[in-house]
């Protein structure tokens, strides 16, 4: 017959404690099959962790208000070349050349964003008051106006209803304030109501509706009004400050490509009607304050050309005077070709420099002499003049009648040639500040969107998706390596200084044992009996020999079983553990000391009463409880009926004269007693044993549950002899199939013939 065994390797010999490491091995380095494993226990919590998050990602993209976005383009001109060629040098007198980074600001300032809230009324926020949560995505998916209320909250819709607010003022303390609760009354009819309020107001659709308060009054016009009798619409007033402030935030100005002075003004809203409206009504305020600056312009440099004009008339015809009685007196006067050379180069630097001082002027007005510009205004004129003096030399050095006649001629052409310009540029300014046209234009308007470009369904679902298994992942190692229970004997022997007996492994067929108890079967369900060649059972065995060096200076032949929590095993490891020494030869007496919740009689198909609580309560004698030959070699003293003082049972003289009658009749006496940090019990009667077995359950229990135990029989007067280690899982990928590695062991199954 095959039958498979256990076996231990590391240099020590079998079934004896193992020394605790002196030093750190490689297996306290982690391993990725580690995780593996973890995850493979934990895969349920990974599993609801993702479909939470998944769940409430799909929440968000359904029931999230959708977000719209619209943008308008806005070009700022240099100078249009046509234009230039029209007006001629006047377009330099008014032309505004500003950078498109300069009328960024312009657009985001509250002079443009002011009147564009001024013009939209984009501080009045009304809207229907939708159901909680679910109001929206239902309102969006509904042909018409709802039935208002829902489980018992009145007013609340979650159809079609909408609102139109004309005019909304009210004093300045309820703005920025509780909104306004307006209910439609039907026929055109409705009440307002707030808390400032001492009643509510009533008005009608299309009339204005005035209340007078002690800090100002309130004045409301509604236009529209689509609703149920009885639905409510929330409607309140921002201050135009905060409006404009907010409204400055949310916009996002940027130049279109690189020096192309093309700007984007892009606006985010819910709602795809104000959104369009607030953006044009941007682009409309913009360029008209753009025309207006250029017809101001124009129109203080035509103030000064008319102030101008009649001072270069008389000097013009002051001049020709001149020139006309020089003419008279000496007659024409032939010039030779030095003279017409000097006459035109000082003609045309006279021009220019009239042009320079005009232009200094205009600057003067709006900057200092100390100004980069005056000063090279001021250097441009120093080398005009520089030149006309050195033609000037050159003209004194001619007879006296030319240089007459060469001076009258030149202020005549220079005085009539600067006359005739500046009237032109003031006929240009003056089409200039009619033509109501500036330097910049609308290119795009904002049109109404269609799409949401918020929520993004499919990123927020795979977001979702992604964060649920990373939350998942992560819990689940948190939970495992800050709140697992000992997955690895080592573990006790380096933190407890208890030493491992034994390392019984995982095996279903114990849980199949289980359901047939729990179903009222008959019989002996012991795993040692049903099926003895199991990996477990042999992992028992050879608890006996580490026993035999444990009780060898003991005194008695008694080993107390014991946990630090139920649900451990100390029962499967004491019925199992009494068989196998029965098996082995050995009287064994099995007793059931744990009059609270025991039942080891189950296991082996035993009735509870008639048991240790009635012995020692002296109803009954040893003979008469003691349950002989339930297995060859194994007699059972079971709970009996459970007691309501168990702890000072145990205590009792009569229960310290069982153990000693029963030690001279059994060679080995196993007792399973109440767990250590549940009852007191065990610590009572553990001084009295010759050894104590503490039994752990691999990932349940705890290192500090262990060292509490062994804390608590010691101050009980008995050191805990050893540990075994329960329910490990020899299937977990890290444990390599059929073996399970920790420290210098490696438990191993293999076959053998009898």
């Amino acid at each position: 017959m095959n039958t498979p065994a256990v076996t231990t390797s590391s240099g020590a010999r079998a079934g004896q404690p193992a020394a605790a490491p002196s030093a750190k091995t490689d297996d306290d380095a982690i391993y990725l099959s580690e995780y593996v494993d973890i995850l493979i226990d934990y895969k349920w919590l990974v599993a609801a962790v993702t479909a939470l998050a998944l769940a409430l990602g799909v929440a968000y993209a359904l029931l999230s208000t959708p977000i719209y976005q619209s943008n308008l383009l806005v070009q700022v001109e240099d100078a249009a070349p046509d234009a230039k060629g029209f007006l001629g040098d006047a377009s330099n007198l008014f032309d505004v050349k500003t950078p498109a980074s300069g009328e960024i600001q312009v657009i985001r300032s509250r002079m443009v964003l002011g009147a564009a809230v001024d013009q939209t009324r984009f501080y009045i926020d009304a809207t229907p008051r939708y159901l909680p949560i679910l109001g929206t995505w239902l309102a969006r998916r509904a042909n018409g106006p709802s039935e208002p209320g829902f489980l018992g909250m009145s007013g609340y819709v979650k159809g079609k209803e909408s609102i139109g607010v004309a005019r909304f003022d009210v004093p300045a303390a309820q703005e920025d304030d509780e909104p306004f609760l307006i209910t439609a009354q039907g026929e055109g009819k409705y009440t307002l109501t707030h808390e400032a309020l001492d009643r509510p107001l009533t008005g009608i659709v299309g009339q204005p509706l005035h209340h007078a308060l002690d800090d100002g009054a309130i004045d409301l016009l509604i236009d529209k009004l689509e609703g149920k009798p009885g639905a409510e619409f929330v409607v309140s007033r921002a201050s135009r400050l905060r409006t404009i402030e907010d409204l400055q935030k949310r916009l996002q100005l940027g130049e279109q490509g690189r020096q192309s002075n093309v700007i984007s003004v892009v606006l985010e809203d819910s709602d795809r009607d104000r959104l369009s409206r607030i953006l044009n009504a941007i682009g409309d305020q913009y360029v008209q304050q753009n025309v207006e600056r250029k017809a101001a312009e124009a129109q203080k440099t035509l103030l000064f050309l008319d102030e101008q004009l009649p001072e270069f008339k008389r000097q013009l015809e002051a001049s020709e005077d001149a020139y006309t009685h020089f003419r008279n007196k000496n007659g024409t006067v032939a010039f030779d070709e030095e003279a017409k050379g000097v006459l035109a180069q000082t003609i045309e630097l006279q021009t220019k420099l009239l042009e320079a001082q005009q232009k200094r002027r205009e600057l003067v007005a709006h900057f200092a002499d100390a100004n980069l510009r005056v000063k090279t205004i001021d250097g441009q004129i120093a080398a005009i003049q520089k030149e006309i003096g050195g033609l000037n030399a050159r003209v004194s050095r001619m007879p006296t009648l030319q240089q007459d006649a060469l001076r009258l001629e030149r202020d005549v052409r220079v005085n009539s040639g600067l006359y005739q310009s500046l009237q032109n540029n003031a006929l240009q300014l003056r089409l200039v500040k009619e033509g109501k046209t500036g330097n910049v234009r609308l290119l795009d308007k904002a049109a109404k969107p269609k799409q949401p470009i918020k929520p993004q369904k499919p990123l927020i679902l795979a977001l979702a998706l992604v964060v649920g298994l990373l939350a998942g992942v992560t819990l689940a190692i948190v939970r495992s390596r800050f709140f697992r229970g000992i997955q690895d004997p080592q573990e006790i022997e380096a933190h407890t200084g208890l030493s491992v007996y034994s390392v019984v492994p995982f095996t279903p067929e114990q849980m199949a044992l289980d359901q047939s108890i729990a179903a009222g079967a008959k019989g002996i369900q012991l795993l040692a009996v049903t099926h003895p060649d199991n990996p477990s059972i042999e992992a028992l065995r050879s608890l006996r020999i580490a026993l035999q060096f444990a009780t060898l200076e003991a005194g008695n032949n008694r080993v107390l079983i014991t946990g630090a929590t139920p649900g451990i095993g100390k029962s499967f490891v004491s019925g199992n553990f009494a068989a196998i020494m029965a098996h082995a030869g050995k009287r064994v007496l099995l007793i059931d000391a744990d009059m609270r919740k025991g039942h080891l009689n189950k296991q082996f198909g035993l009735p509870r009463e008639n048991g240790l609580s009635e012995l020692l309560a002296g109803e009954l004698s040893a003979q008469q409880a003691i349950r002989s030959q339930v297995l060859p070699n194994l007699d059972i003293l079971t709970t009996g009926k459970l007691p309501t003082n168990p702890a000072d049972m145990l205590m009792s003289e009569s229960f310290l004269r069982l153990l000693d009658m029963v030690s001279a009749q059994y060679e080995l006496v196993v007792i399973d007693t109440p767990p250590v940090l549940v009852a007191s019990d065990t610590a009572a009667v553990a001084p009295y044993m010759g050894a104590v077995l503490l039994v752990a359950r691999a990932d349940q229990t705890q290192l500090g549950e262990l060292n509490e135990s062994a804390k608590r029989l010691a101050h009980g007067g008995k050191a805990v002899s050893g540990v075994i280690f329960n329910g490990i899982d020899l299937t977990r990928r890290h444990y390599g199939g059929q073996g399970y590695r920790y420290g210098g062991y490696r438990y191993a199954t293999y076959k053998y013939n009898e």
